[in-house]
């Protein structure tokens, strides 16, 4: 299994931080002037996402793997592993971080301001950004758009967390649990290159939140549910959502 892993490790650290870049740049060339591009570019998207988790989950439902190390199993509160303090800080900010989804989710349906306020505000911000050309623009980008976003929530979760962790540990079993998380995820932020090296480092620690957040409930289940809760939220605002 050992040369499994090291395939998927090659895959993780060549594809999306290599490949992925300069795919993006020429993506940018192209979408100006062909803005039908920017969905092929969403395909290609997933489909560089779904080839890899389709892998891992079949390995692991006939091979020497199983569900359950890459997290696939009940919710169990683990504070012996990273310690009280660091697993219920996490535990509470991500219980209020869901609190605040819930709230814009059910207030962008009830309230027509606040839904008019968020979509004011994720335009400014889209302005910012500098991987803005990637954003949905037609009505058909947004509906590719969602598919993207919720096969980033469930595969990157599966990959990233569930799968890297485990990898990790068996390919370096000398490594304490830190340099694992940390490793997992600045895996995790290179398949952000992209989006420059300050979007990087935001997620790569947006990733070892989420590594930290995996440990202390044991299970890769609640992530994967609320990193599509994120990503669904952040819908909220386009048109027609």
């Amino acid at each position: 299994m050992s040369i499994f892993y090291w395939m998927v490790l090659l895959f993780l650290v060549t594809y999306e931080p290599v490949y992925g870049y300069f795919d993006y740049q020429n993506f940018k060339r192209r979408v100006a002037q062909y803005p039908l591009d920017r969905v092929k570019y969403y395909k290609k998207v997933m489909l560089g996402l779904w080839i890899p988790t389709l892998l891992i989950l079949t390995v692991t439902a006939f091979g020497s793997l199983n569900f359950q190390d890459i997290g696939f199993k009940g919710i169990t509160i683990n504070t012996s592993t990273l310690g009280t303090g660091v697993t219920y800080f996490s535990l509470g900010l991500a219980g209020l971080y869901l609190v605040s989804l819930i709230y814009y989710l059910i207030g962008s349906k009830v309230s027509i301001k606040m839904r008019a306020d968020i979509a004011e505000l994720k335009k400014r911000e889209h302005e910012k950004i500098a991987f803005k050309d990637i954003l949905p623009h037609s009505k058909e980008d947004r509906r590719v758009w969602t598919y993207v976003s919720w096969t980033a929530g469930i595969t990157e979760e599966i990959i990233y967390r569930g799968f890297l962790i485990f990898a990790l540990f068996q390919l370096f079993p000398g490594l304490s649990i830190w340099p694992v998380l940390i490793l997992s995820s600045l895996i995790f932020g290179l398949a952000h290159t992209y989006q420059g090296i300050l979007n990087v480092i935001k997620t790569s620690l947006i990733g070892l939140f989420f590594a930290i957040l995996y440990i202390g409930l044991d299970s890769i289940v609640p992530l994967i549910i609320l990193h599509f809760l994120i990503d669904y939220v952040g819908k909220i605002g386009d048109d027609g959502e």
